[in-house]
């Protein structure tokens, strides 16, 4: 019987180990969104949605304005093991590029990423 006891203790050793090794290494990485809006509209409020934490796609985040009614800003640092994420605008409430895809946003090498877009235009 004590070497039964031994085995079972052996096979749960080696499924923690297992358990533990396809846990995914997350990093912090740190996006600055940049969005740059057609002028000539007087604009309320920036947002963006996303599909990772810190982002949703049910709640906006506010962008501040750099330049009022042109550019606007906001950084957004996620805790991830993927080397990439999805997002959209919205300006006064309304999604940019409807009926298309989400906008694919590549985090870089660094722990900071600009990514520049214009409201409804895809690069």
């Amino acid at each position: 019987m004590k070497n039964n006891g031994s085995m079972i203790l052996l096979a749960t050793a080696i499924l923690v180990l297992l358990a533990q090794s396809c846990v995914q290494k997350a990093y912090k990485k740190t996006v600055r969104y940049r969005l740059v809006t057609p002028t000539g509209k007087s604009i309320k409020v920036v947002s963006i949605r996303g599909s990772d934490k810190p982002l949703s796609w049910n709640a906006d985040l506010a962008l501040r304005p750099i330049i009022a009614d042109s550019v606007y800003e906001v950084d957004v640092t996620y805790v991830t093991g993927y080397n990439f994420t999805e997002v959209k605008f919205l300006v006064d409430g309304e999604f940019e590029l409807k009926d298309q895809s989400n906008r694919p946003v590549q985090f870089g090498a660094s722990d900071t990423t600009l990514y520049t877009a214009t409201f409804n235009q895809l690069p």
